[in-house]
């Protein structure tokens, strides 16, 4: 009996102290504090709250956000200043001396020569020798010689200021001081002149055009620039930049497009904005006579649909003597020219070249290029030219 008492008294101090293990295991530990909310600011006064940057207020949380990317500026594009050129009136003699300077040795090889007390068979050779060289060609040269011999004969004794009035007089005939060297530039009524620019490539052709484009605007005429060289990028933006630099219109067309489609339209702008010329720069490219006469001649073709070709310039270099020649030859049976453009004047001594050519062509020099300047075109004046052939 009482072993059976102890038993029961001890299942039940094992039964309290469980219920006391599971007391303090369920036990709260101690209730937590509530959350402090942040004091309130109230604001001052006359004073502007900056609102909160980057925060954005929800019903449910407060989300971050950034600010949106900021665009870099872009840049200001400035379009360049129109210039106003000079006339072109007297710039042949404001560009006399850099043209003497070139072809001195001519002028003064030829007055040492005549100046001999003694005028043989061996000093007519290096007189006939001289314009050869200068590329005055072979019949001029003869006619030269023959003429100065007879003049010489006739004087007896010379002096200097004789020397030199004969060789001026010989070489005013052979260039051609009565030749007309107008610039067939003025409008027919509504419609404007047009002048269509033809050369081999390299020659000068485009800087040509956008010179003549100045000359012109200088003159106080309103210019229209057709970029018809199509098969040249290059010639098409060069003659922008020349005609961004004066105000005038330049129409273009795609790279390798139809060079007279860009010959028309240019023309149609120049009726529609009612300027005065309309200048046409065409392809210069010599692969083939055919290919070059069918192009220029659809351009011309296409041109007088609406206008009237008062003037086909042909540009050639100077420094090219006799290659220039035959390609003046080339271009004077593609096209009807009308005047010739020579360029590099100033960078030759080979002066001679003025009279070969129109000799060749039957077509005067109009305008020669006398340096690398945007001004330095120049018309051209037989008497300014000899007189610094000459020197003083």
């Amino acid at each position: 009996m009482d072993g059976y008492l102890g038993i029961i008294a001890i299942i039940v101090v094992v039964a309290l102290l469980a219920a006391g293990g599971m007391f303090l295991l369920l036990r709260p530990r101690g209730k937590s504090a509530p959350p402090v909310e942040p004091p309130e600011v109230r604001p001052v006064p006359g004073e502007e709250q900056a609102p909160s940057v980057g925060v954005a207020e929800d019903d449910d949380a407060a989300t971050t956000t950034l600010p949106p990317p900021v665009k870099p500026a872009e840049p200001m594009v400035v379009p360049p200043a129109v210039e106003i050129p000079p006339p072109s009136a007297g710039r042949m003699v404001r560009l006399r001396a850099r043209l003497a300077r070139s072809q001195s040795t001519l002028g003064k090889g030829l007055l040492e020569l005549l100046s001999r007390d003694r005028l043989d068979d061996d000093t007519w050779d290096e007189i006939e020798e001289t314009l050869i060289t200068a590329d005055v060609g072979v019949a001029p040269t003869q006619a030269m010689v023959e003429e100065l011999r007879t003049k010489v004969k006739v004087l007896g004794s010379r002096t200097p200021a004789e020397v030199r009035g004969l060789l001026k007089e010989q070489l005013l005939t052979q260039i051609g001081a009565d030749l007309d060297r107008t610039l067939h530039v003025k409008p027919h009524g509504e419609r404007p002149a047009v002048v269509l620019v033809v050369g081999v490539n390299g020659t000068g052709k485009t800087t040509t055009t956008g010179k003549l484009a100045r000359s012109l605007i200088g003159d106080g005429k309103k210019v229209v620039l057709g970029a018809a060289d199509t098969f040249r990028a290059a010639a098409a933006d060069q003659l922008q930049t020349w005609g961004d630099r004066v105000g005038a219109e330049v129409v273009r067309g795609p790279e390798g497009g139809d060079p007279a489609s860009v010959a028309f339209d240019a023309v149609a702008k120049g009726i529609e904005d009612k300027v005065d010329v309309v200048i046409v720069d065409t392809a210069g490219r010599l692969h083939t006579k055919t290919g070059l006469m069918d192009e220029l001649g659809k351009v011309k073709r296409v041109i007088e649909k609406k206008a009237t070709v008062d003037e086909v310039l042909l540009v050639l270099d100077a420094t090219t003597g006799q290659n220039g020649m035959r390609q003046a030859r080339v271009f004077a049976e593609v096209v009807d020219v009308t005047g010739i453009t020579l360029t590099k004047l100033d960078g030759t001594a080979k002066g001679g070249i003025i009279i070969s050519v129109q000799r060749e062509l039957g077509v005067p020099v109009k305008l020669v290029g006398l340096g690398e300047g945007p001004d330095d075109l120049a018309p051209f004046d037989p008497e300014v030219f000899v007189d610094a052939l000459l020197g003083d």
